[in-house]
């Protein structure tokens, strides 16, 4: 799709914005072409019919930014294995727009560096917390990148896709501590309970 093809739709944006908004769209494609090959050239046999979709992605997901937009490709090919529709992508565009995902290598960060305890720290998304809690806390502390990474990677992105398909994951919350608390016994207290208890057990 070229820059100057512009839709009705679109003539509410600026020359720059439509432009930002095109690349995002043929980034994406580009992004379907390399990882879906098969399935792509399936879908989209020629150059015709291939702009025409566009232009229609084009509309529809002209409310959201070019950064939106790349950000729900790269999640899509990262959690899917097929070609996405553009229902698909307008849910991960708005997912990223709602819950501000972050993304795996920046979430693994997060999750490693987050001071304990994990549950009482103000995490980017509840999506990291867990993924790093399914992960195991200790793992990801103690093994290099190399090997603890693709480890939490798996778990978020299972965790991304579930929200994606509606679940929703609440933040981690501290458990309170108990508003009741006890009077100390006195030291002669004490020892009149010890005594006590030797008399009624025979000691």
């Amino acid at each position: 799709m070229k820059k100057n093809s512009l839709t009705e739709a679109g003539q509410t944006h600026s020359s720059a914005q439509m432009e930002a908004l095109i690349d995002a769209i043929n980034q994406s494609f580009a992004l379907f072409r390399r990882n879906y090959h098969n399935q792509y050239y399936k879908a989209f046999p020629d150059e015709k019919e291939l702009n025409v979709t566009k232009r229609l992605w084009l509309d529809a997901m002209k409310g959201y930014s070019p950064e939106a937009i790349l950000k729900a490709a790269r999640s899509v090919i990262e959690t899917s294995e097929f070609l996405p529709t553009l229902h698909t992508m307008l849910k991960h565009c708005k997912l990223h727009v709602d819950n501000a995902l972050p993304d795996a290598h920046k979430a693994y960060i997060e999750a490693c560096q987050a001071p304990s305890p994990k549950a009482g720290y103000q995490w980017s998304h509840p999506a990291v917390y867990h993924a790093g809690k399914a992960a195991d806390w200790f793992f990801l502390q103690n093994n290099p990148e190399t090997s603890a990474f693709p480890v939490f990677k798996e778990k978020y992105e299972q965790i991304c896709a579930q929200i994606s398909a509606g679940k929703s994951f609440e933040a981690p919350s501290v458990p309170a501590l108990p508003s009741d608390t006890h009077t100390p016994v006195s030291r002669e207290e004490s020892t009149k309970r010890i005594s006590d208890l030797k008399k009624a057990l025979d000691l």
